[in-house]
């Protein structure tokens, strides 16, 4: 007797060889995708939307990359959330997590084949992963204590991360820049007091820091163009003729005259709204909706900067640098926390005219104007900065940093090599294989500047089987170099975060042994 189906008809399932062999094919073409972007002579991708108005992003970075893609395959959305988490907590490193899983991945299919079950694989890469990492624990340099020094480091940091990014050709100029800023949070991982303006015209080189904070608006006619020691309301409000504002009400008037009763009546309704607001002792407003021509001359008259439709993130942004807090009522004018700025200026970048606000409250506060030839390149600036940006102020607080250019994996390798000849049993293979894994990533460096990479990857190799060797790929020269001479380093945080998210998700997508794909759910026909 034939066993009934359990599954609806719609829904399907894999089992087995069949299941294991999707998620691994999955996995490894994502990883594939992004492999080209890594390191310094990574290529770009173009993504064009098919939606209204087909934009179009040119990236390299991983996240981004792996973000805009609409994926079936159950085992790449894990990769593509690796990549997401990846650039939430640290910010750089998106690319090299999804090429180690998409390694790792790859030399599991082997074991896998030569009949060694996943869990002694997983055991073993466990096994790995924790040798990996106490081997880069043993070899990271901590210069906390020197100023000099760390602020050195962070310059590292900051250019080895830029090299990869579209501003590697200005990366002295842009390091120098992300250091500033960094440093001014003193420690913090809010980067929300960092803002970027992005303003095209002018090239690269143009974009510079500035103290304060700027707001991207006009200021209005015959208003203040400058303001000393201000005091500044932040609000949400309706600065509009308040009419009748209940839906669908009609006013049936006799005669003109009654018409000119309403409006002098709404007139006089806002004039009390300003004068409830100018009780403040405030010499600017700052709002979020708009504000009419009626109150814009009532604040002129009172000399009163008013600022209107200041989108939300201005204005949230302006409220947590000013120290004041955003209000939509004015009748308590005690209980208002207003914000304070030293002055309040006009500016020009480029043809535009903005308002500077400089001497605010949270001294942290900057500013990034870029400047760029299109939109395309503005945005990919911004995105290789706020890279920048995270890994630094990440590095602050946690300030272990290690050689890059390879040079991790290879001391990683080493030591992960070293314990496969140590250990009993099946699970050296899966040990030895995650080796193979880590090599990739230098591999990879290698193959995208165009080098000879089984040369020099076999070459850089001998040169750490040499004690305590600062050995990396040169990708400019196309040979072995020192990393400490060449000044390339990474944070140690980076480094960690990819290692344990690569082997987390490689060991999650080995313990599948089924996909059931569901059915969905049908609309009953109503009637």
């Amino acid at each position: 007797m034939a066993i009934e189906r359990i599954l609806k008809d719609d829904a399907s399932e894999e089992k087995g060889e069949r299941a294991r062999m999707a998620s691994f094919v999955g996995a490894m073409a994502i990883a594939d995708l992004v492999k080209t972007t890594l390191g310094p002579k990574g290529m770009d991708k173009i993504l064009q939307s098919t939606g209204r108005g087909q934009s179009v992003t040119v990236t390299n970075d991983g996240a981004t990359i792996l973000k805009s893609l609409h994926i079936d395959n159950p085992a790449a959305k894990v990769l593509v959330d690796i990549s997401k988490v990846q650039d939430d907590e640290v910010g750089d490193g998106t690319t090299s997590v999804v090429v180690l899983a998409g390694e790792l991945l790859r030399e599991a299919e082997k074991l896998v084949a030569s009949k060694i079950h996943p869990m002694t694989i997983i055991a073993g890469f466990r096994m790995a992963a924790e040798c990996a990492r106490e081997a880069l624990l043993k070899r990271v340099v901590d210069n906390k204590t020197n100023e000099e020094k760390f602020k050195m480091d962070l310059m590292k940091i900051a250019k080895t991360t830029l090299s990869s990014k579209i501003l590697s050709q200005d990366k002295e100029h842009f390091a120098k820049l992300a250091v500033d800023a960094v440093l001014r949070l003193k420690g913090s991982t809010n980067l929300e007091s960092i803002q970027i303006i992005k303003k095209p015209g002018g090239s690269l080189k143009d974009s510079f820091l500035d103290e304060g904070f700027i707001l991207d608006k006009k200021i209005g006619i015959g208003q203040p163009k400058r303001i000393e020691n201000a005091n500044i309301l932040v609000a949400n409000t309706a600065m509009d003729t308040d009419k009748v504002k209940i839906y669908g009400a009609r006013v049936r008037v006799d005669s003109m005259a009654k018409v000119a009763d309403i409006e002098a009546a709404e007139k006089q309704k806002m004039r009390e709204k300003v004068d409830k607001i100018l009780a403040h002792g405030i010499n600017c407003f700052v709002n979020r909706q708009l504000i009419y021509n009626f109150p814009e001359e009532l604040f002129a008259n009172a000399g009163v900067l008013a600022i209107e439709h200041a989108d939300f993130d201005g204005i949230e942004r302006l409220a947590l640098v000013t120290g004041g807090e955003i209000a939509s009522t004015f009748d308590n004018p005690e209980s208002v926390k207003l914000g304070h700025c030293k002055l309040i200026e006009e500016i020009m970048i480029g043809e535009d005219k903005l308002i500077k606000f400089s001497g605010v409250e949270m001294g942290q506060a900057c500013t990034v104007v870029l400047r760029g030839a299109s939109h395309h390149v503005l945005d990919e600036a911004e995105r290789s900065l706020h890279d920048a940006l995270c890994v630094l102020s990440q590095t602050v607080n946690d300030s272990r940093v290690l050689f890059g250019g390879g040079w991790p994996e290879m001391v990683m390798a080493k030591a992960v090599d070293e314990l496969a000849r140590t250990t009993p049993g099946k699970r050296s293979h899966a040990i030895e294989a995650f080796s193979k894994a880590l090599v990739a990533i230098p591999t990879t460096i290698a193959d995208n500047a165009g080098l000879d990479s089984a040369e020099l990857v076999a070459r850089l190799r001998a040169e750490h089987n040499k004690e305590e060797s600062n050995a990396g790929i040169n990708v400019i020269s196309g040979s072995i170099g020192d990393m400490s001479e060449l000044g390339i380093s990474e944070a140690f945080k980076v480094k960690q975060a990819v290692l344990l998210s690569a082997t987390e998700a490689a060991e999650m997508i080995l313990r599948v042994d089924e996909i059931i794909t569901c059915a969905p759910r049908r609309r009953e026909d109503r009637m």
